[in-house]
């Protein structure tokens, strides 16, 4: 069961900025795909280039969280890093504070850092459900989860933090 975080927890990205999770949800709501620092998180990149195909005009920041370092998130990532807002978080702190049990997970939250909804581990029919309540609150588009290059179910990887 996910957690609300606490706003003031600081967020890095790939690029070396800082800010806290509040600064980062200003604006928009965020869609968070958060991933362990493991090889087999590429496996999920064409669900994350689904994700954010679909949502990126839209009023909601699609995100990855991975829970490594800028050199391990580089290459489980490659050159999606420069398209696509990346969070490095090699302590796992953001999963942590959200409570999450399983990596990868998809999270929705409001600007408010309140969790709407979250999935654990990789369930297409579960991360459906997050992706439609994205859409249904910003009044836009669904993205589809399950399609070409899409893993199959895992319960993932324990959070180790």
């Amino acid at each position: 069961m996910a957690d609300d975080p606490n706003p003031s927890l600081d967020l890095t990205t790939i690029r070396g900025i800082t800010r806290s999770l509040d600064d980062w949800t200003t604006t928009f709501n965020l869609a968070v795909v958060v991933l362990p620092g493991r090889p087999e998180a590429s496996t999920f990149l064409p669900v994350i280039e689904r994700i954010y195909a679909t949502l990126e005009d839209s009023d909601v920041r699609t995100t990855i969280c991975i829970a490594a370092d800028a050199a391990i998130a580089h290459r489980i990532l490659g050159d999606a890093v420069d398209r696509w807002m990346v969070f490095c978080d090699p302590d796992a702190g953001l999963a942590a504070a959200l409570g999450l049990g399983r990596m990868p997970a998809f999270v929705h939250l409001r600007q408010d850092t309140t969790v709407v909804d979250a999935a654990e581990g990789f369930d297409p029919v579960e991360w459906q459900r997050v992706a439609d309540g994205i859409a249904r609150a910003s009044h836009w588009t669904s993205p589809v989860v399950a399609g070409p290059g899409c893993p199959r179910a895992t319960p993932g990887w324990a959070l180790t933090a």
